[in-house]
């Protein structure tokens, strides 16, 4: 079987006045993780400046040994110590492999559906949202005047698109069909 990755979510609750600092610390920790072994990439989604508090970082390795060397390693609690005044909650994070984390259920602990209902619940979900992106977003872009180019367009849309599935579609979508997904 190929090798499918890893992927670690993590969410960090910023206590309010502390989010200068936690971007300080952040860019002492990415520039570390990066250079880990096995380390593919990173996101990080932001706060609403006043509204939200919580940083959420995903990180992709290309196997879960790698990345839980990182998780564990002593670089990674050293600077999560650092961090932990700056904290609401502790340190949160959740090691996945492939996209799991997609089907990830509070209440449904570490089970996992199996592969061939996550492929068609994620194609599912995929398929209205490439068709929908694109017609709404690039007359969004001309409007802008931001010149044709089928590179950055498919940028923004995938990104879009992997957006709303991470933290919109999937969270609620896999809610309505938990019966039968983790049946």
């Amino acid at each position: 079987m190929e090798n499918q990755g890893a992927s670690v979510v993590i969410t960090h609750h910023i206590l309010d006045g502390k989010e200068q600092e936690y971007e300080k610390w952040l860019d002492e920790i990415v520039p570390i993780t990066k250079h880990s072994n096995g380390f593919i990439d990173l996101q990080i989604v932001r706060p609403i400046p006043h509204l939200t508090f919580v940083y959420t970082v995903i990180i992709r390795f290309d196997t879960i040994e790698n990345l839980k060397y990182w998780m564990e390693s002593e670089d990674r609690k050293m600077l999560i110590k650092k961090a932990n005044p700056l904290f609401r909650k502790n340190d949160n994070y959740q090691i996945k492999s492939g996209l799991d984390f997609l089907f990830n259920a509070e209440n449904e602990g570490n089970k996992v559906p199996v592969r061939w209902k996550q492929f068609l619940v994620t194609w599912s979900a995929i398929y209205p949202l490439s068709l929908l992106i694109p017609l709404l977003e690039l007359p969004f872009l001309r409007f802008l005047k931001v010149p044709s180019n089928h590179y950055f367009d498919g940028l923004i849309i995938s990104g879009i698109i992997v957006f709303l599935m991470v933290f919109v579609v999937m969270p609620n979508y896999t809610k309505l069909i938990k019966k039968w997904l983790y049946k």
